[in-house]
């Protein structure tokens, strides 16, 4: 009899590649003509990510740097939350908080359950354990078929494959 393969539905960033590429952005910002003298800076502000800029849409442009590094190391920007989007003034200037979201929601994790429930193939079970999602088959092509299904599915997390057994 064959035993069961499975594995897990995960959400995690590497966040020495997210301090790498938010170095670079601050080496490009405090480079660049188009920021000088605008009080544009990116930084750590304990586990979040603050731009800061005098005008919205340099924090905007702040933040498009920024994605641009993540995008070059591999990061998705799903894993960026920058709430609604739009800076918020505060004095003189304005200031647009980011934070990295890691691990499944439930809700998430539920709504990829149910799609595989719904269109992947019969004899795949789900198993939502804390911020991961584990898919368990007798049939490697059936997990397969199943990696396909999530990697096209449209969900609010950068969603990642591990502990393939």
């Amino acid at each position: 009899m064959a035993s069961e393969s499975s594995f897990d539905v995960v959400s995690k960033v590497d966040r020495q590649e997210v301090d790498n590429a938010l170095n670079q952005a601050v080496k490009e910002i405090a480079q660049r003509y188009d920021f000088k003298g605008v009080g544009a800076s990116i930084a750590w502000s304990g586990d979040t990510i603050l731009m800061v800029a005098n005008s919205a849409e340099r924090v905007l442009a702040v933040l498009d740097v920024f994605q641009s590094k993540l995008i070059k190391r591999n990061i998705s920007l799903k894993a960026l939350d920058t709430g609604d989007g739009e800076p918020k003034p505060s004095g003189k200037e304005y200031r647009l908080p980011a934070t990295i979201k890691e691990g499944l929601s439930s809700e998430v994790a539920k709504k990829l359950a149910k799609l595989v429930r719904d269109e992947g193939p019969k004899g795949v079970k789900t198993q939502i354990q804390g911020d991961e999602l584990r898919v368990s088959a007798k049939s490697r092509d059936d997990l397969q078929a199943v990696i396909a299904l999530l990697k096209g599915a449209d969900v609010d997390a950068a969603l990642q494959f591990t502990n393939y057994r």
